[in-house]
Order: C-alpha cells, then structure tokens, then sequence
C-alpha cells in the first residue's frame, strides 16, 4: 500500500507543480508579494497531497516567532524544504544553489528572495549569503537555515557547516532551532510512509553568544527527536 500511495503521489503532485511553478512564474510582473503568495500555494499543494495521498501529517510543538529570527531546522528530508513555506510567515530560505538554478523554479525563488549558497565558493559564497541575509534582515521576514548543510538519514548528528556561525555573528539574531523526525517516513527513494512529521522548536538562542556555545546548543536542541 505505501507503494501504490508514493506512486499514486509522483503521478498527482508533480504535474500539479508543473502548474504552480508556472502560476508562479507568471506572477513575477505583479512584484515579491504576489511570487511569496504564489510559493506559498504550491506549498499548500504538497501538504495536501502528502495528507491525502501519502497519509502523512505535520505537528507543530512550540510557538514559532514570525519576525526578526533566524531559524535553524534538522534536515532529513526534501519534506521540510516545501513544508518551510507553509509553516513560517513569509520565510527567507538559505538553500543549495543547485535548487536554485532550476529551470523555471529557480527563477522565481531567486525572486521570492530566496538566498543560493554554493558550497564550493568558500569565502565568496558565505560573502554572498551575509549580504543577501542583510537583507532579509532589514525585511523583517525569518531566515530558515539548515545548518548541517545538506539532508542526513534520521539518527544521526553530524556537525555544524561555517555558514550558520557566519549568519548568527553578523545578523545579530536571536535563534530558533528546530528538531524534526521527518526522515523516519519520508527517507530517500520511492517508498514513503505514513505518519505524523514531528516539529519541535527549542528554546531561543540569545544573540552575542560565543560560537562554541551557540553551535553546542543549536546542535544539541536540533537533534532533541532523534532515536
């Protein structure tokens, strides 16, 4: 059954993407709002399939600020980096630049005011990303980080990457880090299960920290749901 519901969902959600990748597009001459509120559907079309068609639900544990944060998120799935449109108010997304270079798709994330990193830059990469989060800042929209860097199988707990202590130096940002499970029900492949996807938001980091500290804590509050 969780065979024919993870086929019955590629057949459904991605053409149906197809069609709000273009709305979305064709909403780029009416300006940002309109391309946000234009992401924002198409994340509401995964939500509803992923409920529908997978069996598979979000819950939220905590409060989650809408303004002026910088939030820090577990990344185990490609569930979450839609599910980020959904969940926080109008979120400034720091993703991999590959995502953004999408054909269709990565143009208007780009203009959305998603900030591309790519992580074989080294210091021009993490210059860009500063500046474009600068700007986020003064939007007074949230930036949702994932700041091990790339998706990990659920479980395990690898390091911090540099652009999450670069970020928290220079926007002088409170922190919310966020744990998630989504790995155990949605893990790489075809084949996805059903299930509640769990949320759970720890406690804000203070900004000013010394680095060791602030990374020891998000790492620690980040991985608060793993087995």
């Amino acid at each position: 059954m969780a065979l024919l519901r993870s086929i019955l969902f590629v057949l459904i959600f991605y053409p149906g993407s197809v069609v709000m990748v273009l709305a979305a597009l064709a909403s780029i001459p009416f300006g940002q709002e309109a391309i946000i509120a234009s992401s924002r559907r198409w994340a509401i079309w995964h939500r509803w399939c992923a409920r529908w068609i997978l069996g598979i639900r979000t819950r939220v544990i905590g409060d989650l600020p809408t303004r002026g944060v910088l939030y820090a998120l577990k990344h185990e799935a490609m569930f979450e980096t839609i599910e980020t449109l959904v969940i926080f108010h109008r979120p400034v997304v720091v993703m991999k630049k590959e995502l953004a270079d999408m054909f269709g798709w990565g143009y208007a994330a780009r203009r959305m005011g998603v900030i591309p990193v790519d992580r074989d830059a080294g210091a021009a990469a993490m210059r860009h990303m500063i500046a474009a989060a600068r700007i986020a800042k003064a939007s007074n929209r949230p930036i949702v980080l994932f700041p091990e860097g790339t998706r990990v199988p659920h479980g395990e707990r690898p390091e911090l990457r540099a652009g999450f202590a670069g970020l928290y130096k220079v926007l002088g940002l409170p922190v919310v880090p966020i744990a998630l499970d989504s790995g155990k029900i949605w893990p790489k492949g075809l084949v996805k299960r059903p299930g509640i996807v769990t949320l759970k938001v720890g406690e804000t980091i203070p900004p000013g920290l010394p680095r060791e500290e602030a990374e020891a804590r998000v790492h620690r509050a980040i991985n608060a749901l793993n087995d």
